[in-house]
């Protein structure tokens, strides 16, 4: 995810394309509001008539988020939306004969939303609807944020027979929206849902500062901004501090026995970014309490550094070292007795490795499994993870090579400074057309998940301090 792509809208009209099933990871019910409506619609189903109700609530609660998505919690309740430029009348007789429906006002909020001819002639056609046979089972619904409309519309309501169209209730029902313990999960879901799976910490926001800016908003369209801003400011902060070069980078686990899950179980999202919020919960490694005392520079370190975890198959290594070794490779693993022989396989292997599908701008899908390595392959890469005790440098050149010959890559180096006062070497510095993503290779006979989150966060560590963010 990149910061400067974030999406954190604050109002519910920006969240009405992402369909059902998307928002209920979002919405939380509302229940007064809900139990207000069952007796609402209970009250209607009696009298056989429908209803007006005026609701008012501060900008930014959350009455439209919760009209729109009554029937996420209530079965057989819909709801239906009057645009302002609509003909009401029309637009009216359009939702009759609807069972349980909520009809909802749209952009008429405050007095200078609408004139008041058109207040007084809205409110007629409300109340003939209502009355009439195509309406009883309908709720209409007019949200204001105004007192001064409220009250408008409570004495035109009054004027045309208060029982007849509010009911026995009170014809102004407060919004309170939801509570404000409810918003920092709201905004972890949101977020989450918007920025493919970031968590807060991933914008650089602890809990501690959740809970801040939650005591803070008295709406949770405005703890919402608030959350937006300071994932802006805290990912701006970063960024200021890249003034010679746009960090990136991917960690390639290289390993004897099978970790595919155990990156998966590390990372989020199609792209495969590294979850700090995982990482830091799998190891016990010192690194973790030093990351914890900067939780919110951490979190948007990942981030700002485009931090990735990549499995590569050993099989796909071997050919790689085969194909595009330098004969100073060749000697090394010639002295060990492994095949050096050209693979006709390896570009195809790197394309299709993980590695390539992300190089090609591509979310990795479900992987199609091939055969098991068997024990010759096996005990060739474990040659190849002793060459990298001494002579790691030779295997990640061939990995470089490979890459540009593959066109994956524009060019290499190996062993690049990252450029600042700490030194600190990237394995493989690769530019891709412009831009620049730098590698690191874990090699390891055999490795896990504990082992993994400690490698990545060293390194988010070290290019961290490196670059200032991290004291």
């Amino acid at each position: 995810m990149d910061v400067n792509n974030l999406r954190i809208p604050d109002r519910f009209e920006r969240l009405r394309d992402l369909g059902d099933e998307t928002l209920t990871s979002i919405i939380v019910p509302v229940e007064p509001m809900l139990e207000e409506l069952d007796e609402r619609f209970m009250d209607m189903r009696a009298a056989d008539r429908g209803s007006l109700m005026i609701l008012r609530g501060t900008s930014g609660a959350g009455k439209s988020t919760f009209l729109d998505t009554v029937g996420f919690f209530r079965q057989g309740v819909s709801t239906r939306r009057i645009a302002r430029d609509a003909d009401v009348a029309q637009a009216l007789r359009q939702s009759a004969n609807a069972d349980n429906t909520v009809i909802v006002f749209e952009g008429r909020e405050a007095l200078g939303d609408v004139s008041g001819a058109e207040i007084e002639s809205a409110m007629h056609e409300i109340n003939q609807f209502v009355r009439s046979e195509g309406g009883r089972r309908s709720l209409v619904v007019w949200p204001t944020n105004r007192d001064d409309l409220t009250e408008l519309l409570v004495g035109i309501g009054n004027s045309l027979g208060r029982e007849a169209l509010f009911g026995v209730s009170n014809p102004v029902t407060a919004f309170n929206g939801p509570p404000e313990t409810e918003f920092a999960r709201i905004a972890q879901q949101t977020v989450s849902v918007l920025n493919e799976g970031a968590s807060l910490d991933a914008l650089g926001i602890s809990v501690d500062l959740a809970n801040d800016l939650a005591e803070q908003s008295d709406t949770i369209g405005n703890y919402l901004a608030r959350i937006r801003m300071a994932a802006v400011r805290a990912g701006a902060r970063v960024e200021r501090l890249l003034t010679k070069e746009r960090y990136r980078m991917w960690t390639l686990t290289v390993s004897g026995n099978d970790v595919e899950g155990d990156v998966a179980a590390l990372t989020r999202g199609g792209f495969s970014a590294a979850d700090v919020d995982r990482l830091l919960s799998s190891t016990g490694a010192n690194v973790v309490s030093e990351l914890k005392r900067n939780p919110e520079q951490t979190g948007i370190l990942g981030t700002v550094l485009d931090a990735r975890i990549v499995n590569m198959d050993m099989v796909c290594m071997l050919a790689v070292t085969r194909t595009y070794g330098s004969s100073e490779l060749h000697r090394v693993m010639q002295s060990k007795d492994m095949i050096t022989a050209r693979d006709s396989g390896a570009a195809r292997r790197l394309l299709e490795s993980d590695l390539g599908i992300l190089l090609q701008d591509k979310p990795l899908g479900t992987r199609k499994r091939g055969p098991k390595p068997g024990s010759n392959t096996k005990d060739a890469f474990a040659k190849l993870v002793e060459i990298s005790r001494t002579n790691d440098g030779l295997l990640n050149d061939a990995l470089g090579r490979g890459l540009v010959e593959t066109g994956l890559i524009d060019s290499y180096e190996t062993e690049r400074n990252l450029g600042t006062d700490l030194v600190f070497n990237s394995d493989i510095y690769c530019l891709k057309n412009g831009s620049p993503i730098r590698l690191e290779l874990m090699w390891r006979a055999r490795t896990g998940r504990a082992t993994i989150a400690n490698y990545v966060l060293g390194k988010i560590n070290n290019y961290g301090k490196a670059i200032g963010v991290i004291q």
